[in-house]
This record gives C-alpha cells, sequence and structure tokens, in this order.
C-alpha cells in the first residue's frame, strides 16, 4: 500500500515536513520521530465493528448489557488480579524488571491454557529453543502449546488469523515492529504503531492478549505514555531480587478493581501462587522485640496482615536520616513531625527507620498509627504486644482517623488468632461479632500513648 512519511514530535504533537533535531515549536531536543501517512481508503476510514461497536447514534438503554465472557488464566492468583479472569478480546500489558518472570508467569499461564483452548507464545527476544529450555526446566505440558518466533506485526497478525489463537502473548513490544515505518522497532512512533495495530486485531477476533512490557531507570512503563491508555488492563510485577516473594499489581483494569494484588513465590518449578499472604509477612521471632508491630493492610479487595519495623538510633551528624522501605518517605517525615508535636516525643537527634518486612509496598493511610507505635516502641526500647495489632490514619493535629473495611481488618486479625486490636473509635464494629478480639479504640495519639 502506497504510503508518505512525515515527522511528528512526540511532546507537542507537531507536523513537520522533514526531519531535525529540535522541534522548532516546543524548542525540545531529539524529539521528532518518523510516522506513516496512509491515503485515505476504505479499510482506513471505514466503518470499524470493533472497540467502538455499531456505527450510529443511539441512546444509552439502548446498549445490550451482557457481562463480558470471562475465562480462567489457570492461575489463581492472576485471575485475582484480573478482575475474575481474562476477558475474551482484551489486551493486558505486563511489565516489570529485567529477570523479575514476566515470561516465565505467562509461559505457565499459555501452557496451562493450551489444554482446553488454542493458545500462541510469540517471542521476539528469545529463540523458540531458549523458550523450549525454559518450559522443559519447569516440567510444563508444552505439547499443544504454539510458538512463533517473529518481530513484524504484520506477519504476527496473519499467523494469528490463520490459526485462531484464544490467548497470545507478545513478548515484548518493545521488540515489534510495523513494516510501515522505517524508525527502529522500540522506538516510540513503532510502539505506538505496532500496539493500535495489536489492540484493533484482538477487539475485531475477540483474541485476549497480553503485552510483555520493559520498564525504565525510574520503574515506569517504557515507550509512550499513551501505551498504557490504549490497553484495557497494565499490570505491574513488582518484587526485590533478595527475596523470592513476587507481587503483581494492576494499576488499570476496565474490568476489574484497581490496586488489586497477587502474591507468587519464586521456586525451581516456576512462581507458585500465595493463598495466604498473612503467612509471609507476620513477625518471625522467637520473643518480642522491640520496635515491631503488626498491621492489617488492605490492597483490592483483600486484607493481609504486615509486619512493621522500626530502628530508631542517636545521630552523630547535623542531619539525622528517616530512611523507608516498602512506605512513603514523605508521609514517614510527617508522622515523625506529628510524634514530636502531640506525643512530647524528641526525634530531632535520631535516625530513623522504617521497614514493612517481606518487600511488600504498602501506599494506604492505614499504617500511620502501627508506624507512629513501633517507632516509639523502639526509641524507648520496650517490646509491644506480639499478639495486639493496628491500624489508622494519624491527622496532623494528632487526631485518629477511621479507615476503610475496618471489620474485613478485624476478622482477618480474629482468624490468625490476635488477642487484642488498636483501632480508631470511628471503625468500632457496632454488632459484637469479636469476642475473642479485645478491642481498644482510640480517638487522638495522646489516648493510644496512655493506652500502651
Amino acid at each position: 500500500m502506497a504510503k508518505s512519511l512525515q515527522f511528528q514530535c512526540r511532546e507537542c504533537a507537531a507536523l513537520l515536513p522533514k526531519w531535525s533535531g529540535q522541534c522548532p515549536d516546543c524548542k525540545s531536543w531529539n524529539s521528532i520521530e518518523e510516522i506513516a501517512v496512509l491515503p485515505a481508503t476504505a479499510g482506513n476510514h471505514g466503518h470499524w465493528h470493533g472497540a467502538a461497536g455499531e456505527p450510529g447514534i443511539m441512546t444509552l438503554d439502548q446498549v445490550p448489557t451482557s457481562d463480558s465472557p470471562r475465562f480462567s488464566s489457570q492461575i489463581d492468583e492472576l485471575d485475582r488480579v484480573l478482575g475474575g479472569g481474562l476477558v475474551e478480546g482484551s489486551v493486558i500489558l505486563l511489565g516489570g524488571d529485567p529477570g523479575i518472570g514476566k515470561s516465565t508467569i505467562l509461559l505457565q499461564c499459555l501452557t496451562a491454557i493450551s489444554q482446553e483452548r488454542t493458545a500462541l507464545y510469540v517471542t521476539g527476544e528469545e529463540s523458540p529453543q531458549q523458550v523450549s529450555l525454559r518450559a522443559h526446566r519447569l516440567n510444563l505440558p508444552a505439547a499443544q502449546l504454539q510458538l512463533l518466533s517473529s518481530t513484524c506485526v504484520e506477519d504476527i497478525i496473519t499467523q494469528a488469523r490463520d490459526n485462531k489463537p484464544a490467548v497470545m502473548v507478545i513478548d515484548s513490544i518493545q521488540t515489534i515492529y510495523s513494516a510501515n515505518l522505517q524508525s527502529a522497532a522500540g522506538s516510540v512512533s513503532q510502539i505506538r504503531e505496532s500496539t493500535a495495530m495489536l489492540v484493533k486485531f484482538a477487539k475485531q477476533s475477540n483474541v485476549t492478549i497480553f503485552l510483555v512490557g520493559h520498564v525504565t531507570k525510574e520503574g515506569q512503563l517504557a515507550g509512550p505514555r499513551v501505551l498504557e491508555h490504549m490497553v484495557d488492563t497494565v499490570l505491574y510485577f513488582e518484587g526485590d531480587s533478595a527475596t523470592r516473594y513476587r507481587v503483581i499489581r494492576a494499576v488499570k483494569n476496565r474490568f476489574g478493581a484497581v490496586n488489586e494484588l497477587g502474591i507468587f513465590a519464586m521456586t525451581d518449578a516456576g512462581l507458585k501462587p500465595v493463598s495466604n499472604p498473612s503467612a509471609i509477612f507476620l513477625a518471625q521471632h522467637d520473643q518480642p522485640v522491640s520496635g515491631s508491630i503488626i498491621m492489617v493492610s488492605r490492597e483490592g479487595t483483600r486484607p493481609f496482615l504486615v509486619e512493621i519495623q522500626a530502628l530508631v538510633s542517636e545521630c552523630h551528624s547535623g542531619n539525622p536520616r528517616r530512611l523507608s522501605v516498602g512506605l512513603e518517605s514523605n508521609r514517614l517525615a510527617m508522622l515523625i513531625a506529628i510524634l514530636q508535636r502531640h506525643g512530647g516525643i524528641p526525634l530531632y537527634d535520631q535516625d530513623v527507620f522504617i521497614n514493612a518486612v517481606g518487600g511488600v509496598r504498602i501506599a494506604e493511610t492505614g499504617a500511620d498509627l502501627a508506624i507512629i507505635l513501633a517507632i516509639l516502641s523502639s526509641y524507648r526500647d520496650r517490646p509491644l504486644n506480639p499478639r495486639t495489632l493496628v491500624f489508622g490514619e494519624v491527622g496532623l493535629s494528632g487526631e485518629i482517623r477511621p479507615v476503610a473495611n475496618g471489620e474485613e481488618r478485624l476478622r482477618e486479625a480474629s482468624k490468625h488468632g490476635f488477642e487484642s486490636a488498636i483501632i480508631p473509635k470511628a471503625n468500632l464494629p457496632r454488632g459484637g461479632n469479636f469476642r475473642d478480639l479485645q478491642l481498644i479504640p482510640v480517638s487522638h495519639l495522646a489516648d493510644t500513648l496512655n493506652t500502651l
């Protein structure tokens, strides 16, 4: 098909007749990229009965409201993150650090699905021999899985249209290129064009597509930001290389809840789902230690218990350190200021270190009270009761604010045999369903310190 070439600035979207090092409109450097302009044909500008649905104007009540058909990925924790399973015609972007296990979990998923449905694994980074060796090393049933080694998106779509797979994996989107563009694979224009063609194919043929994406040094998905807007679901694969636990977090999901977590353990046989995450994040101490406390966090639809550790030591320099692992550093500095102002604890000459055990990352405000009490325990060198848990948000004036889903958090604590819980007064359940759990309601930081 005949095509003409234009150049566009990725910063301001200005169109230019030729390439230049600097955009004349926004003055940004090295932002001019090549784009292909196809002639206007029926194929380009005709009706597309795909993601947009039927052409023409209709009222909202005329739109059919049937549920999207789902099927299982054969991995329970992955189904949880996806909102209950895979949706036909959806496009899922999975990003993560190199070597964290993206290809491993998708190979496990496709080999399991291939026992019931047609599955196609498209490898652009690894050779077919490398994929086969991984499958044999993990003892996966790979006899039914189809494998394609290609990096041309037009060829991939042609092969997929002929074989009609139910699920397809593209590993990775940074290696795929379109013949309509002359820029190198991995460039912004190539990623955008290839993803657009794959999304269109997925909507037209009801094929579920996984896209593996690289991440930058800052942990963001490489490529244009519009890539995350084009797909239906964005998953981040997180984990510390020093531990064997991995977390898949949903940050966008058009078919389910966001901020859902799936927890896995890396073993010799691949990634194994962890059905009871509280067991891996709890304290493992023979006797009570100072600076350690248990809190109930909630990610997505599931509460789980996490140990918060604090270490407070005397600072021998003029600039005390505030360091947090798994928790937000700016919020730690704010909580230290609240503890000094409303608790009367002088920490201006103390180094404060905070850690969430197990490599989990906690972003919710329900950890505020646990952080403050862990800091106080370490500063006074007095252990807290290991069968006591804490949750609650702390305001700037020292008030203890309630958090969402308080009763579900208490049920999780009661299930694991905890004896008492320090909770916000507004989270006190009205019913008497927690007779085996002593509830200690607090409304201000001073009340909490007096209770301890």
